[in-house]
């Protein structure tokens, strides 16, 4: 069978991806006093006192919910809410198994972000943190920034913040493989949604100078017409010469690609006009815009994507449970841009510099140092920054 198939024939199986454990024992009629009623109430009248102890009494110090309204699902696109919630299921398997970190899916059927952002700020009293997951650009901003607005317990969208995190840390090791330096290089980044922009903040925030950003009309620039407010905002902080024209006009003198758009956008004649030693990143999922074999016949010295069959994959599963096991463990209010560059930085050195190559600037996805490192790193940046109650 192929994966799809095997797949499906493994949810039919399973039906549903992860189950409610009971840590409470109710086996006698003591223990049901003291798990539920009458005793159940004095923890009730703790928290009445002090929403706080929700955080001592319940299981909310460790419980993220996996949000999404179904709009942007994998490369699916447009599916639905019901029909995200394999993936949602999915996600939280993974927040347990790389980050030990309890998670339930919650897919809201509606479009309206103001009616999204009402409904998540009603049940964040349930959770200590937020993840949003797979909503189309350019709402998911407006819905991540309101949010952070009126909540008090963390919201990251995974899809910007997860990506951005990974692509900088494997940029940092790259960089340091080919010798170049942040100030120095052109970075053309391909597909201006969650993910091309989110990439680009962080990669401005680190010191990264001179970005191009391109959708499938071509490059950003002062010509262009049509971008929405988000990309509007970008366009001011990037192609700080006005360059137009096409992705492969882009690319010429070149030394980074980073693609977070669709298949087989760049050749291997486009490449060779990349400067010398370039870094592809090409994260369209599950074909990238152009296969490590034709990156390397242009010339490509690093080449990343977010296959598991070839070597640098861009897995986000690197980042989002460390991040959440490091919001928890201080209880943080927020994720803040401190903490997102720590957890960059964190897993850009869990690689030995010594043992830095081509082939190796991006941790393997079960290397069990990952999630302590990335988690250290966060908890310590948001006491840093002023965000940890504990």
């Amino acid at each position: 069978m192929s994966i799809a198939e095997e797949s499906l024939k493994k949810h039919y199986e399973w039906k549903g991806k992860i189950e409610v454990i009971a840590k409470a024992p109710c086996g006698t009629s003591e223990e049901l006093s003291l798990a539920y009623t009458p005793g159940v109430a004095q923890p009730c009248l703790e928290i009445q006192k002090d929403p706080d102890k929700s955080y001592e009494l319940t299981r909310r110090w460790n419980l993220c919910a996996v949000i999404t309204d179904g709009t942007a699902i994998l490369g699916l696109g447009d599916i639905g809410p019901e029909a995200g919630m394999p993936v949602m299921e999915g996600k939280c398997a993974l927040f347990k198994s790389f980050g030990d970190v309890d998670a339930f899916p919650l897919c809201i059927k509606t479009k309206d972000a103001d009616e999204f952002v009402r409904t998540v700020y009603l049940l964040s009293g349930s959770f200590g943190g937020v993840n949003l997951e797979d909503i189309a650009a350019p709402r998911c901003f407006e819905i991540e920034r309101k949010l952070k607005e009126i909540c008090d317990i963390p919201i990251f969208h995974d899809d910007q913040h997860g990506t951005a995190i990974i692509v900088l840390s494997g940029l940092i090791n790259a960089l340091k493989v080919v010798g170049k330096t942040k100030e120095e290089v052109k970075v053309v980044v391909n597909g201006a949604g969650s993910a091309g922009i989110a990439v680009s903040k962080l990669l401005l925030a680190y010191g990264f100078k001179n970005l191009v950003l391109c959708d499938r009309f071509g490059i950003m620039s002062s010509a262009y017409e049509g971008l929405n407010w988000a990309q509007q905002e970008m366009l001011a902080v990037t192609n700080l010469k006005d360059e137009k024209g096409t992705l492969a006009d882009a690319l010429k003198g070149a030394d980074v690609f980073l693609g977070f758009s669709r298949p087989n956008m760049v050749t291997t004649e486009m490449v060779k006009t990349m400067n010398r030693d370039a870094i592809v990143f090409a994260c369209a999922n599950p074909t990238p815009e152009i296969f490590p074999e034709d990156a390397i016949a242009g010339g490509a010295k690093i080449i990343s994507t977010g296959r598991s069959d070839y070597p640098n994959q861009i897995n986000n599963v690197l980042v989002f449970p460390g991040v959440f096991r490091g919001v928890f463990d201080v209880r943080a209010k927020d994720i803040n841009e401190e903490m997102k560059m720590a957890a960059a930085m964190a897993l850009a050195s869990v690689i030995p510099e010594s043992e830095l190559n081509e082939n190796n600037i991006i941790p393997k996805a079960f290397d069990p140092i990952v999630k302590d490192t990335v988690a250290k790193a966060v908890a310590e940046a948001a006491r840093r920054s002023g965000v940890a109650r504990i």
